[in-house]
C-alpha cells in the first residue's frame, strides 16, 4: 500500500480544521461582574467627606478566574467562569456607592484618587475572604478601621458574614455581592454614630520672617574735656 502524500495548501488546510475542532471542544468562557445593588444617590448632600481606602484584598483573589472551594476547604480556579475586569476595582465601586448613598453625601473618593480632597472620614480596609463554592456557602472575612480627619483611629473591627446560594455560579456571585453591601451598611452605621469634626485646612507654609535692617550701635557721647584751672602763686 503506497503512503499518501499531501501537498504543502493540503496539509495547512488540515492544520486549521484540526484547531477550529480543538477550539469548539473547549467551553467559551462566561464573565461575571459583582452586582452593585440599587443604592440611592445623595438628596441632601449633608454627609461628611469620605476617602475609601486603602482596599486590600487576599493574594489568592487577586486574579482573573473565579475561585471556588471545595468540600474540604480546598481552593480551585474555575477555567471558564472569570471576572469581567479587576475584582479589587468592582469592590471598591460597590462599596463607594453604597456609603454614598447611605451616607447622603457625594463628597466621595477611592484611594488613591484623594488630590485636593480633605477628608473628614477614612475607611482603611481588609478583606481576608471573599469566596463560595457549589456545595459551600458564601463568606466574607474582613477588618476595617475608621479614621478621623487628623489621622486617629476612631474605630475597628474584624467581621465575617455569610450567604447562602443555590450553588449556580450567576447564584454564588449575587449571594458575594450582597456580602460586600451587608459590610457597607456596617461601615455606613459606625460612621454615623462617629464625631465627625471638620476637614483640616491644608497646611500653608510659614511665611517667611522679615529681615529688618540692623540697627547699629548708638553712636557715644565724647563731653568735652573739662578746663583745669592753675593757681600760680
Amino acid at each position: 500500500m503506497r503512503p499518501l502524500h499531501f501537498s504543502p495548501p493540503l496539509l495547512l488546510l488540515l492544520a486549521a480544521l484540526t484547531l477550529q475542532g480543538c477550539a469548539a471542544l473547549q467551553p467559551a468562557s462566561q464573565f461575571y461582574q459583582l452586582e452593585q445593588g440599587s443604592p440611592k444617590l445623595p438628596q441632601n448632600d449633608k454627609g461628611p467627606a469620605l476617602l475609601l481606602g486603602p482596599v486590600k484584598l487576599a493574594d489568592y483573589l487577586q486574579r482573573e478566574n473565579l475561585v471556588q472551594r471545595e468540600l474540604d476547604d480546598s481552593l480551585s480556579l474555575s477555567q471558564k467562569t472569570r471576572w469581567a475586569g479587576s475584582l479589587q476595582d468592582d469592590v471598591g465601586q460597590l462599596l463607594l456607592r453604597q456609603l454614598a448613598g447611605q451616607l447622603d453625601t457625594s463628597r466621595v473618593a477611592l484611594y488613591p484618587d484623594r488630590v485636593g480632597f480633605a477628608t473628614q472620614v477614612q475607611v482603611v480596609l481588609s478583606i481576608s475572604r471573599l469566596d463560595s463554592g457549589v456545595q459551600q456557602p458564601a463568606v466574607l472575612e474582613a477588618q476595617w478601621r475608621l479614621l478621623d480627619s487628623a489621622g486617629v483611629q476612631r474605630s475597628s473591627r474584624v467581621v465575617r458574614l455569610q450567604a447562602e446560594h443555590t450553588g449556580a455560579v450567576i447564584d454564588q456571585v449575587r449571594a458575594q455581592s450582597d456580602l460586600l453591601q451587608q459590610l457597607a451598611s456596617e461601615l455606613a452605621s459606625a460612621i454615623k454614630s462617629m464625631p465627625i469634626a471638620q476637614a483640616a485646612p491644608a497646611h500653608k507654609p510659614a511665611a517667611a520672617p522679615v529681615k529688618r535692617p540692623e540697627s547699629k550701635p548708638p553712636t557715644p557721647l565724647v563731653e568735652p574735656a573739662k578746663q583745669m584751672e592753675v593757681f600760680r602763686f
